[in-house]
């Protein structure tokens, strides 16, 4: 989950009162009425921070493109994006670069796997991988004195991984042991069965961690051809965020991973999701309450939409809260996700026992987000907090560094990111309505619990 779904659930209780105060509704004979601008409450000025950020810079070492932020502290992030995530592989191939990395831990060609255990062991740093849809993260957390050493093992990890056959079933054993819990944990599932409805037929439908049946059938020689083919420099974009010199990085890059085969990768942006129809997907199940998830599909990070879908749905999130939370208390968690990756979706989850009475108001909130209208005033205040709640999540070195390879990567500019807060403060109450209208339908559910409860009327009324 990215930060900002995050945020879009946490700032649900800030947002309570925003939804009481900051909305006018259309009246349902008047379907098209809309609330009068307010003369007297100006909209915040926006306040544009500088287009160029002195103390970060773009350049290139060996074919490698490399975004670098000098920070006053001592810690140093260092995130080695592989880019184009699941559609490197396909169905029997899914999970398989995380798998490799995983591996890579018990031990490479320069680090034999009780030498790595003592070098990071004594370095007291860490290295981390997480795999997504668009790319996997191999990131290194360091200081400025362990940076070097460190490094050389991120580097050893993507380049030379032993891969000895016991070290391959451990982690599949490992794997495999997650992979079926997924079907204990009925948070787990919901996602997992969502993510798979919402986007059939588009790459996002592949788990980026791989599927029991992929897992249980890769083999070391799907590794090394999988490293011959897909370690390339092309492949990579290397964001680093600390007290680092520039000469020092182009030593490090050019000395490791500045050797690989350059490769012929291209990134762009995925496909849009395809126009799927509404549609459920049921798992049964005895507990004591019901989780619901849902997604609609969004537009591209490249669309002036992504921000207004992304405050709509914090909207959508506080109006939610305050009326099956706050009013009613029919859950303990209700949410509308923004989904943040180069091709956005949305959504509508819930826990709760009154699975109809729930349902229908949330398509109650919906619709009133599509035939009302935020005041100036409310949407001003809703986005500040937002952007408060965004910031406090983007603190540490390591979330800057994913932030600027955002920007990066979905909008070609890493200077994309100093302009954030600005094109948030453009978006406008006409802008949350309209996006409302354009993109919340044809939402595809998954649903967790009672199989005699499943609101399947409300299912299709989306």
């Amino acid at each position: 989950m990215s930060a900002l779904r995050t945020v879009s659930a946490r700032v649900s209780l800030a947002l309570v009162t925003l939804s009481v105060v900051a909305t006018t509704v259309a009246s349902p004979v008047d379907a098209q009425a809309v609330a009068p601008p307010r003369a007297s409450t100006p909209r915040i000025a926006p306040v544009a921070p500088p287009d160029v950020d002195s103390g970060t810079t773009m350049y290139t070492v060996s074919g490698i493109r490399v975004i670098h932020r000098r920070a006053a502290n001592d810690v140093v992030a260092a995130n080695l994006y592989l880019l184009g995530g699941v559609r490197q592989v396909n169905a029997s191939t899914a999970g398989i670069e995380s798998f490799l990395l995983q591996v890579s831990e018990l031990g490479t060609k320069a680090y034999p796997k009780e030498r790595l255990r003592r070098v990071m062991a004594g370095l007291g740093t860490s290295i981390g991988v997480a795999p997504s849809a668009d790319w996997t993260i191999v990131g290194a957390r360091a200081t400025t004195s362990t940076f070097d050493s460190t490094w050389a093992v991120l580097a050893d990890r993507v380049m030379r991984p032993s891969l000895e056959a016991a070290d391959v079933e451990q982690v599949r054993a490992q794997y495999m042991s997650a992979l079926a819990q997924r079907r204990d944990s009925p948070e787990a599932l919901v996602n997992h069965l969502a993510d798979s409805i919402a986007f059939q037929g588009h790459p996002y439908a592949i788990d980026p961690v791989g599927s029991e049946r992929s897992i249980g059938t890769l083999r070391i020689g799907d590794f090394q051809e999988y490293l011959k083919t897909q370690m390339v420099r092309s492949r990579m974009l290397l964001v680093i965020v600390g007290n680092v010199s520039r000469p020092d990085v182009e030593r490090l890059v050019s000395t490791t991973i500045g050797t690989l085969p350059e490769g012929d990768y291209k990134w762009e942006l995925p496909p849009p999701l395809p126009p799927n129809g509404s549609a459920f997907v049921v798992a049964p199940r005895v507990l004591p309450t019901n989780y619901i998830l849902g997604y609609f599909a969004g537009p591209p990070a490249t669309s002036p939409d992504y921000n207004a879908l992304r405050i709509a749905t914090a909207v959508l999130s506080g109006r939610m809260f305050n009326e099956i939370r706050v009013k009613r208390n029919l859950t303990y968690a209700v949410n509308s996700p923004f989904v943040e990756r180069a091709i956005s979706a949305g959504g509508l989850y819930v826990t709760t026992v009154s699975t109809d009475t729930t349902l229908a108001l949330m398509r109650a909130a919906v619709a009133e987000l599509q035939l009302g209208t935020v005041t100036d005033e409310g949407l001003d205040i809703l986005i500040q907090q937002f952007l408060t709640e965004y910031f406090l999540d983007n603190e540490t070195n390591a979330d800057q560094a994913d932030f600027l390879a955002r920007a990066q990567l979905y909008q070609g500019d890493w200077r994309a990111s100093t302009r954030f807060a600005d094109e948030l403060r453009q978006v406008t109450p006409q802008d949350v309505r309209r996006v409302a209208n354009i993109y919340i339908k044809n939402l595809r559910f998954a649903y967790v619990g009672d199989a005699r409860r499943v609101p399947e009327k409300w299912f299709r009324s989306f």
